[in-house]
């Protein structure tokens, strides 16, 4: 095996994309979805499914709030946040088989994927440069 194909095979089993979290919830995969934000951010709205699990009580709560053996999605804010990253780790220390959501909850919420609050679901348009927009035929 080359390098390369080492290091992509080992990212596709690390790391996981908004779509393909949907389509899995969709087709009932057995998973559980967390989302490592604190509480004001998860307030603010989270991935329609998600567990709330701050990374910093993951290490202590994973336990007894995710049954073992369970595979797990993590994410945080988005790209430019390494949260996501801090939640897997703890994830991976307390022996869960867990893979990081690429753009974290900023893609999910930008590819128009499912929202919700805590006052309910949360609808936003998919943004054009993340997802497909579908164009709409005119008589104009």
């Amino acid at each position: 095996m080359t390098d390369a194909v080492a290091h992509f095979a080992a990212r596709l089993r690390f790391e996981t994309d908004p779509s393909d979290v949907r389509a899995a919830q969709v087709a009932g995969e057995p998973f559980v979805l967390v989302d490592s934000r604190g509480d004001a951010a998860w307030a603010q709205g989270r991935a329609v499914g998600a567990v709330h699990l701050p990374a910093a009580r993951i290490a202590a709560e994973a336990a007894t709030t995710i049954p073992p053996g369970i595979p797990v999605v993590v994410y945080c804010w988005g790209p430019g946040c390494n949260g996501g990253t801090k939640a897997a780790l703890a994830f991976a220390e307390a022996g869960y088989s867990v893979r990081e959501l690429l753009g974290g909850f900023e893609y999910w919420a930008r590819e128009g994927l499912p929202v919700e609050t805590d006052e309910g679901p949360l609808v936003r348009a998919p943004d054009p440069l993340t997802a497909p927009v579908l164009s709409v035929a005119c008589d104009c």
